[in-house]
């Protein structure tokens, strides 16, 4: 290596190191993180199984077993779901229907709202007019959304964490 890449290397160490950028789920040995905040958000019971998907991909995520830190904050979530028909109906022998979530969550610490958003998700699926068939593909593209939905809750969790 030439002693001219050398020093290009040198300068971007020091430039980096100066700046702010810090990793997202770091800690500094004088603060909590986002990683002991995540693990303090107390997150209710679900009503609904799309409830109990997200809220336990939410848990195993953010407070895994043996993780979890006091109660300090709580997230409430509404869940809307609905179904739709995505491909026009003038195509008789063709059919996908899609399921669409949003979800508001706020999370609260004590009785103070301090963050809140609205995500949603859309995955389609095709209906193939066999009734066990069909009901299976709804329930595979609902976990789908569940899944996406509870990753981009805890994401947008963390990088208000990160940002205080």
């Amino acid at each position: 290596m030439s002693r001219g890449y050398l020093l290009l290397a040198m300068v971007c160490a020091l430039a980096l190191g100066g700046c702010s950028y810090r990793p997202l789920y770091g800690t500094a040995s004088d603060e909590r993180g986002v990683v002991g905040e995540l693990a303090s958000v107390a997150i209710p019971e679900a009503d609904s199984r799309l409830g109990q998907i997200i809220r336990n991909d939410l848990l195993s995520s953010m407070r895994p077993a043996g993780t979890a830190g006091e109660d300090r904050y709580k997230l409430e979530m509404k869940i809307d779901r609905g179904r739709t028909n995505v491909i026009d109906k003038e195509q008789p022998n063709v059919t996908r229907n899609a399921v669409r979530v949003s979800v508001d969550f706020a999370l609260l610490e004590g009785e103070k709202n301090v963050y809140s958003g609205k995500t949603f998700s859309q995955i389609s699926y095709d209906v193939v007019r066999q009734p066990f068939a069909d009901m299976q593909a709804e329930n595979d593209a609902t976990e789908r959304v569940a899944h996406e939905l509870s990753t981009d809750i805890r994401t947008r969790l963390a990088a208000y964490f990160a940002s205080r």
